[in-house]
């Protein structure tokens, strides 16, 4: 397995710039960085395939692999919501994170397929949970010809805060139906760690898992925030027991952590801690 971490532990764009987040990765010792698709920065829609292939090529230089593309528009725009318009403009951005991925040399792709409820947004209102089903189904099923053309893999990522796939047996059966191999999971440890288990899912969801998020969460106490969220090592997760799972099912991808609290000083050190600590849990150290 090799080790890659999210841009949103870095500082960027305020306070370091992504030349800057990709060398100090590569310094920390991880195999790749995943980036973040927004609005307006770097890997957004104002950027096309001249300024990714320029991307990829600063990697390249640099020795540093992309390991996936991730993003935050799935919340204010979900391929789920009663908003007609914000469904069409998620639907419309998840097809340019598709074609950025492929510019940028990368397979995976994370999209998050709906949602019941977003706790975090007071303007979205609560879609009961077979509407969401079918839209999500409806939304997912218009990408993939686009996908399977591009070479993209679309990473279907669990999130409890969303109350949509909840047990690793309804993941399945949501990848299954598209019936293609380009749909598959992004697993979250985290993002389960309130109720369940993270070594519980991935022998269920199995070869189904193409790319990870390592997510330390705490159960000693949660507002059901991203604040909820730790370094990794700081919280109750049973690391031996994720790192024996993902073995068992020959997992041999990218173990990504994901945080959102860059440090406000010395941001370095969080990059650097994070790399001692995947050493660990991968038993190089």
């Amino acid at each position: 397995m090799k080790k890659s971490i999210n841009l949103w532990a870095f500082p960027y764009p305020d306070r370091m710039n992504l030349r800057e987040c990709l060398q100090l990765a590569k310094d920390a010792g991880f195999d790749g960085i995943e980036l973040n698709y927004d609005l307006d920065n770097d890997l957004s829609p104002k950027s096309g395939t001249k300024e990714f292939e320029a991307i990829r090529k600063m990697a390249d230089q640099i020795g540093i692999a992309i390991s996936g593309l991730c993003s935050f528009l799935f919340w204010p725009y979900p391929l789920t919501s009663h908003d007609e318009a914000k469904r069409a403009r998620g639907l419309e951005l998840a097809g340019l994170m598709a074609q950025a991925a492929h510019d940028l040399g990368v397979q995976n792709l994370l999209v998050v397929p709906g949602a019941v409820h977003i706790p975090w947004r007071t303007d979205y209102e609560p879609v009961p949970n077979d509407v969401c089903d079918r839209r999500a189904r409806e939304a997912v099923g218009k990408l993939v010809t686009s996908a399977e053309k591009l070479g993209v893999f679309l990473n279907i990522e669990n999130i409890f805060f969303s109350g949509y796939l909840m047990t690793p047996m309804e993941m399945n059966a949501f990848v299954d139906s598209f019936h293609s191999d380009r749909v598959r999971v992004h697993f979250d440890t985290g993002n389960i760690m309130l109720f369940q288990h993270p070594e519980h899912w991935i022998p269920i969801l199995g070869q189904r898992i193409q790319n990870v998020h390592l997510k330390e969460f705490t159960k000693k106490g949660t507002d059901h925030s991203l604040e909820s969220f730790r370094p990794l090592l700081d919280g109750t997760t049973n690391w031996p027991a994720v790192a024996e799972a993902f073995d068992q099912v020959g997992y041999r991808g990218y173990l990504t952590f994901e945080y959102f609290h860059p440090y406000a000083h010395y941001p370095e050190a969080l990059v650097h801690q994070t790399s001692d600590s995947l050493d660990r849990i991968l038993g190089r150290k």
